[in-house]
């Protein structure tokens, strides 16, 4: 889940806005964009920061608040870049990526992904990246940096935000590298999605309204997820989140 208060570098920014301006259009370049967030003002603001297509070059084709409607628009719209969140309601972009895998690997038409998150967590940046994304950018961007960032992907760059770039390349630095965290790696993508929700204070309720499930079953994923990390309670699973900065 994404904080809509951390999209602020990204929407809203008057100078940012006039710099995105200039970025794209003036180029006669083109890009069309689906924007993948489950909140739909920072959507509305990322729309009002780079998507006016004349003075940009980027045209926002589609929209989805979670992986089901993700895969259906990218599968409709085929846009050439997909800004994409990592932490969604379905199955977060590590899904949406395993999903759309097909259209990425279209050697003719390919849709090429850009994680575009509040969270600067190693593990997400890798699993993304791992999942076929072809870069990682964080929702404190300018306007202007953003639209650069999507043509650079376009054209089949690979983006990052500084600090991000060495995750990766420790990553992949040999083909043997470890799991970033051998603990987390002994979850379930939907184990992980309730961790970080339950570190954050939702109530299961919450969780299961968020995550389209029941409350049994956000219990059992919990009783799991505390089974596998050997934790006794919610305050000590905060404890571990937050030490490893997946809040």
């Amino acid at each position: 889940m994404s904080d809509p208060t951390e999209g602020h570098g990204t929407a809203g920014a008057g100078e940012a806005a006039e710099s995105a301006r200039t970025a794209g259009g003036a180029q006669g370049r083109h890009v069309r964009v689906v924007l993948v967030d489950d909140h739909r003002m920072f959507r509305t603001g990322v729309q009002a920061e780079i998507g006016q297509t004349a003075q940009t070059g980027v045209e926002v084709v589609g929209e989805a608040a979670d992986v089901d409607q993700a895969v259906t628009v990218i599968t409709a719209t085929r846009p050439e870049v997909v800004l994409l969140d990592v932490h969604l309601p379905g199955g977060g972009g590590v899904e949406v990526l395993r999903r759309c895998a097909p259209l990425m690997a279209d050697a003719e038409q390919p849709v090429r992904f850009l994680a575009l998150s509040v969270s600067d967590a190693a593990e997400d940046v890798i699993g993304v990246i791992r999942g076929g994304a072809r870069g990682y950018v964080t929702k404190t961007i300018t306007g202007s940096d953003l639209v650069d960032s999507v043509f650079r992907v376009q054209e089949g760059d690979a983006v990052f935000s500084p600090r991000l770039a060495g995750f990766v390349l420790d990553a992949f630095a040999s083909t043997d590298a470890p799991p970033v965290d051998e603990d987390l790696d002994r979850l379930t993508q939907r184990e992980r999605e309730v961790l970080r929700l339950i570190a954050r204070g939702y109530a299961y309720k919450e969780i299961a309204k968020q995550l389209y499930i029941s409350v049994k079953t956000v219990e059992s994923h919990v009783s799991a997820v505390l089974r596998k990390l050997q934790l006794s309670n919610r305050h000590e699973l905060t404890r571990w989140a937050t030490a490893r900065r997946l809040v």
